[in-house]
C-alpha cells in the first residue's frame, strides 16, 4: 500500500469526522435559539439530546457487526449518506415532539466510527496508531468548533433550520468522495507479524472470537472505564455553551471566543495524547493506560479549578478551561489504540463498538441528569458534579487496566506470529 495513497484515506476520512461532528454538534450552540422556538426548559432539551444518543448506543452493535463482516468503506459511506438525510429531516419538523424524533433519528450515523477505527488499523502498524488515531480524532473537536463558526455567522441571517439544510448537504458530498475513493484493504495487513508477505488469508467476523472479547480482563475494565467516562463529554458538549451564556454572562461572541480556545487545546490533546500514548508503548506494554490514567485526574483537578473562578477574572477562567480541554482528550486515542492492541483484526469493528455502546449507554442520560440539576440548582453544580466524579473513577479503573493489559497483549501477538506462520507453510506448499 502506497503511503501517499494511506494519507489520502486518512485525509478523507478526517474530513469526514470534521464535517459530521460539526453536523452532530451544531445542536450545542444552537440551543438557545431552538429552545426560544419551541419554548422548551433545559429538561426538555435535555431530552432532545438524549434522545439521539440513546439511538445511537442501540446502533453500535449492528454497525459493528457489519463492519466486521462486510465491506467497511462502502458502510462509511453509506453512513455518511444517512447523516444528511436524518439533518434535513430535523431542519424540517415543525412540532417539538417530530423534532424529538427526527434528531433521536440522527443517532443512526453517529454510531459508526467504529469500522472507520478498523479500517485505519489495516493500513498503519501499531506502533504508529496513537498517533493516527489521535490525528483523525483532532477532527472532533474542530468539527465543534466549525460549528460553532457556522451558528454564531449563520443562526441570525439564516435561522437553524437553514444551518441544518447546508450541513445536511455536505453528508451526501462526502458519502459520494468516500464512495468513489477509499478502498477495503485485508484485515490484518499492518500488523508487523505479517510484514512481508504477499497474500494473506481473508479474516471476518468470527462469532466465536467476539464472544471471547468479554473474556479479556483487560477490555473488560476499559468497558467499564467507558461507561462514565463519557458522562463528562455529553455534559460539557451540551451544556457548557449555555453555561457560559447563562451563568458567566457571556454574550455569543465571548462564549463563542471562550469555547473556540478550549476546542483547540481539545484538539492539540488528541494527537499530544496519541503521541505520548505511542511513545510510552514503546517502553511498556503499560503505556497508553497510564497516560490515560494521569490524564484525566488532572483534567479532573483542572476544571474544578476553573469553575471556580471568581466570574471578575474571565482571563484565569479561559486558561484553566483550556489546560482542562487539553488533558481531558488524552485518554479518547489511547482508548482505541488499546482495543486494537488486544483484539483480532476481524473483530475489532465489533470490539471498538461494544465499548462505544457502553460509552453511550452509560452516559445517555448525562445531558438529561445535567437538565435535571441545572434546574434544582446550577448548570455549574450540575457539570463539576457530574465530571468530576466521573473522571476520578476512571483514573482508578485506567490503573487497574494497565496492571492487566501485557498478558492480553501477548496472547493477540502470539495469535499474529500463529498466522504469519500457517501463511508462510502454504505460501511455501504453493
Amino acid at each position: 500500500m502506497r503511503s501517499r495513497y494511506r494519507w489520502f484515506v486518512v485525509l478523507t476520512l478526517f474530513l469526514f469526522i470534521l464535517l459530521h461532528q460539526a453536523d452532530k454538534l451544531l445542536i450545542g450552540p444552537l440551543t438557545t435559539p431552538i429552545m426560544e422556538e419551541f419554548g422548551i426548559n433545559e429538561a426538555q432539551m435535555g431530552l432532545v439530546f438524549t434522545g439521539a444518543i440513546v439511538v445511537a448506543a442501540i446502533f453500535y452493535p449492528l454497525w459493528g457487526y457489519l463492519y466486521d463482516r462486510f465491506a467497511r468503506a462502502r458502510l462509511l459511506a453509506l453512513a455518511s449518506f444517512i447523516w444528511g438525510s436524518t439533518t434535513w429531516l430535523s431542519a424540517i419538523a415543525r412540532s417539538f415532539g417530530l423534532f424529538v424524533a427526527s434528531r433521536a433519528s440522527t443517532g443512526i450515523d453517529d454510531s459508526s466510527y467504529s469500522g472507520l477505527y478498523s479500517l485505519v488499523s489495516d493500513y498503519f502498524g501499531p506502533q504508529v496508531r496513537g498517533k493516527v488515531y489521535g490525528l483523525l480524532q483532532v477532527a472532533m473537536p474542530m468539527g465543534y468548533l466549525l460549528g460553532m463558526i457556522l451558528s454564531s455567522l449563520l443562526r441570525e441571517t439564516l435561522g437553524w433550520r437553514n444551518v441544518y439544510l447546508i450541513t445536511g448537504a455536505v453528508g451526501i458530498v462526502i458519502a459520494l468522495v468516500i464512495f468513489l475513493g477509499v478502498r477495503e484493504v485485508p484485515r490484518g495487513r499492518a500488523e508487523p507479524e505479517l510484514a512481508g508477505l504477499g497474500e494473506i488469508k481473508s479474516y471476518q467476523f468470527d462469532l466465536r472470537q467476539a464472544l471471547g472479547l468479554f473474556r479479556k480482563r483487560s477490555l473488560l475494565l476499559l468497558f467499564a472505564q467507558g461507561f462514565v467516562g463519557v458522562f463528562p463529554w455529553n455534559v460539557l458538549t451540551y451544556w457548557a455553551f449555555r453555561y457560559l451564556e447563562t451563568e458567566r454572562g457571556y454574550n455569543t461572541g465571548q462564549a463563542t471566543m471562550t469555547m473556540a480556545i478550549a476546542v483547540l487545546a481539545l484538539a492539540a490533546g488528541y494527537f499530544l495524547g496519541g503521541a505520548l500514548g505511542d511513545y510510552a508503548f514503546k517502553r511498556t506494554r503499560r503505556g497508553r493506560a497510564i497516560v490515560s490514567a494521569t490524564a484525566v485526574l488532572t483534567g479532573a483537578i483542572l476544571l474544578y479549578l476553573a469553575v471556580n473562578v471568581p466570574l471578575d477574572n474571565p482571563g484565569l477562567f479561559m486558561v484553566l478551561l483550556g489546560f482542562t480541554a487539553l488533558f481531558m482528550s488524552f485518554a479518547a486515542p489511547n482508548v482505541t489504540a488499546t482495543v486494537h492492541d488486544i483484539t483480532l483484526p476481524e473483530v475489532r469493528s465489533t470490539a471498538l463498538a461494544v465499548q462505544y455502546f457502553i460509552e453511550e449507554g452509560g452516559s445517555a442520560s448525562a445531558p438529561l441528569l445535567a437538565g435535571l440539576i441545572a434546574v434544582r440548582s446550577s448548570l455549574q453544580n450540575a457539570i463539576l458534579t457530574i465530571c468530576v466524579t466521573a473522571w476520578i473513577l476512571c483514573a482508578m479503573i485506567f490503573l487497574v487496566t494497565a496492571y492487566v493489559l501485557p498478558k492480553d497483549i501477548e496472547a493477540l501477538r502470539k495469535a499474529m506470529r500463529e498466522r504469519a506462520e500457517e501463511a508462510r507453510r502454504a505460501q511455501a506448499a504453493a
